[in-house]
């Protein structure tokens, strides 16, 4: 089935495109006013309590929500373009929103098989997802202690995640476990009001600190069976979709650090004695510091986008009925998203430092906490290793070893041997 015959067929159950000047016009107040406050929850490392119940509200959840069932029908790059905006405004806010879309998507490509009415209306109605899938501690490889059991007649999940990034925001939990009643993998969606809910505001990384990414412990909770996924039915570009958010957490952090450092250029009075003008802002070698990251930025947000259509074609694939052509898309997203990966980072990493060289030393002042932009990069660069990104690009061009769609992270096998 063609895009054109999707289109045609189902365009009322699936998220296609919307007036993108009309969506972003009802969020664009709220991205001001979450700005007027980054500074200030930055030195104070306060969290956006306020800030995202103001998109929960609005009903920001359900961008991705098709518009016969309450939501906005956005695309995914339309989304991405609006997470570029939200990330310039606060990249932390966007980072603490990472799961909740993940979880979307996820309900949007089950909606092929299973109808999905009941969660498409908990977004709307401004329910937000957090996510916990990392084990904390000595866990090995491969391993997952957090688990799913029977007892009583009643299912009951018990365990402990790291960078359970945004739950401490949420309403539900993605949280990946393992199901001793059934013997798989599953994603368990339970409540985070749920008696046995534990969220601690723990994390201690030294960029993007108000995300919400602490410690979650679940003792005896309860869950549904129909709030049991299994993991092998996730949507395949999930991968992808993950990375393309960094990416666009990135790309606002980019803009909104030449924005900053093109005000304290404009406003700055004090000048070097072998400069080359009388104000800094008409010393050539200060505008092209400036001009070099304005152009990266923009590269930045380009390739964001772009990696973004090829997410658009996976998930339009999805529905689609040749398997051949979804397997092809899935590839393309994946591959694009870690190109993507590799060259942002070093885009984004590189401007937000060598900004610093159209000021002076007072740019260090913790007041302005102008370090901030590097300090997120570097953390929102850092979850994905740009290194193994890298072999796997290259292992799929020179060898067509596929790529990974799905990997974990744990102890070496080797801990604790003799």
């Amino acid at each position: 089935m063609s895009e054109q015959n999707i289109q045609t067929n189902i365009n009322d159950d699936l998220s296609i495109t919307a007036n993108y000047e009309k969506v972003a016009a009802k969020y664009r107040p709220i991205f001001e006013k979450i700005a007027e406050g980054t500074l200030a929850r930055e030195q104070q490392r306060s969290l956006p309590y306020e800030q995202i119940n103001w998109l929960k509200q609005a009903g920001f959840g359900a961008l991705r929500v098709p518009v016969k069932f309450g939501g906005d029908g956005v695309s995914l790059p339309q989304l991405f373009q609006l997470l570029i905006e939200l990330a310039k405004a606060d990249s932390n806010i966007v980072q603490a929103l990472r799961g909740h879309f993940a979880f979307v998507e996820d309900r949007l490509n089950a909606h092929k098989v299973a109808d999905q009415t009941l969660w498409f209306k908990r977004f709307v109605q401004g329910d937000l997802v957090g996510n916990a899938w990392t084990e904390i501690g000595q866990v090995k490889i491969g391993d997952v202690i957090t688990r799913v059991k029977q007892k009583n007649n009643q299912l009951l999940v018990n365990g402990k995640k790291y960078y359970s990034t945004g739950t401490i925001f949420a309403d539900w939990v993605d949280l990946f476990a393992y199901d001793e009643t059934t013997d798989q993998h599953v994603i368990a969606a339970i409540s985070r009001h749920a008696s046995g809910v534990q969220v601690l505001d723990d994390w201690d990384g030294f960029g993007q600190k108000t995300t919400g990414s602490g410690t979650l412990s679940l003792t005896d909770v309860a869950i549904e069976r129909d709030h049991i996924l299994p993991f092998e039915q996730r949507f395949k570009y999930q991968t992808a979709f993950y990375q393309v958010i960094h990416l666009a957490t990135l790309s606002g952090i980019a803009q909104s650090a030449v924005a900053t450092f093109i005000h304290e250029v404009q406003k700055r009075d004090r000048i070097f004695s072998h400069g080359n003008a009388d104000l800094v802002r008409n010393d050539p070698q200060i505008l092209q510091v400036i001009g070099k990251a304005s152009a990266q930025a923009y590269a930045s947000e380009t390739i964001t986008l772009r990696t973004a259509e090829a997410l658009q074609k996976a998930y339009l694939s999805h529905f689609g009925e040749s398997e051949i052509k979804n397997i092809q898309a899935n590839n393309d997203a994946e591959l694009e998203s870690a190109q993507g990966q590799v060259v942002i980072s070093a885009l984004v990493l590189d401007l937000t430092s060598q900004l610093f060289n159209a000021l002076g030393a007072s740019a260090s002042t913790t007041s302005k906490q102008l370090d901030r932009f590097w300090r997120n990069a570097r953390v929102v660069s850092s979850h994905n290793p740009l290194v193994y990104k890298e072999k796997v690009i290259g292992d799929w061009e020179v060898n067509h070893e596929p790529l990974p769609f799905v990997w974990q992270i744990g102890a070496s096998p080797k801990v604790g041997a003799a």
